[in-house]
């Protein structure tokens, strides 16, 4: 049997080292971040799968924080139904999904941030006269999300008396509206303003202006992972601060005419 050179062997051995090293490096896991695909402004899925809104901007700006570049995001749709039980089976990392912080879902995630307050308002059609307060609504059908906190504010505090759809997409609830099969759409703000600024709705929406809540975003990640929401709090000040922030408010609400309120500050107890 002949045996190799030294020199052959250290050869041999640095191509396997350096093989192995390129397979490690294209096996790294990607990044997958629960966002929202039908929210125009927010959470958007365009034609040809490009991703754009102002939770899309927050979600890459935190990956990058984390050290994932935009090619190691792998973002995964979620509906606000599954958004809890998303995170409790791993099926994403985080979610990024006009995701309101309130006690009961505190008690199944925990929430970095929050990094955006909106306000529940309602979109309605652009010749609607009759919905100017809220004790207006008792005689209305209403349109919202299963799963969101708009239809049960209606519901518990606002209009008990008011016909509510609860579809599984805002899309769905524009749709039944453009249709006439109801009289105003509830959700934040944030979402109705990115709606009534696309191309084919502008002219035929108006939002009524009415805050009827305040809603705090922020950041879902699994109860108890205590270490990745405080990395992600860490971003998000950073982007606030080196202006990100504003520069994302621009970017996907400018066209809407719709001025948020300032970032708010991150709690540590979120």
């Amino acid at each position: 049997m002949k045996v190799p050179k030294a020199g052959a062997v250290a050869a041999v051995t640095l191509l396997v080292l350096a093989a192995s090293g390129c397979a490690g490096d294209s096996e790294k896991p990607k990044l997958t971040i629960g966002i929202k695909f039908d929210q125009p402004g927010l959470g958007l899925r365009e034609s040809g799968g490009k991703f754009s809104g102002f939770d899309v901007d927050v979600a890459r700006y935190v990956a990058k924080e984390l050290g994932y570049e935009p090619d190691r995001i792998e973002f995964k749709q979620v509906y606000s139904s599954d958004r809890e039980v998303m995170l409790q089976y791993n099926e994403v990392e985080f979610v990024v999904a006009s995701y309101s912080i309130n006690e009961k879902r505190k008690a199944q995630v925990d929430f970095a941030g929050p990094y955006f307050t909106a306000h529940q308002d309602l979109m309605m059609r652009a010749s609607e006269t009759g919905i100017n307060k809220p004790e207006d609504l008792n005689s209305k059908t209403l349109c919202s999300v299963t799963g969101s906190t708009s239809a049960e504010n209606v519901r518990s505090k606002l209009a008990p008396k008011a016909g509510i759809l609860e579809l599984g997409g805002y899309s769905e609830c524009v749709f039944a509206l453009k249709d006439s099969t109801l009289d105003a759409i509830t959700t934040d703000d944030a979402i109705l303003a990115g709606f009534a600024a696309q191309a084919g709705n502008q002219g035929k929406f108006k939002l009524a202006g009415l805050k009827l809540s305040d809603e705090k975003y922020g950041i879902g990640v699994k109860k108890g992972d205590e270490e990745l929401r405080t990395k992600i709090n860490a971003a998000l000040r950073k982007m606030v601060q080196d202006g990100s922030w504003d520069r994302f408010v621009q970017a996907n609400f400018g066209a809407a005419g719709y001025k948020p309120q300032a970032a708010p500050p991150i709690s540590e107890g979120s």
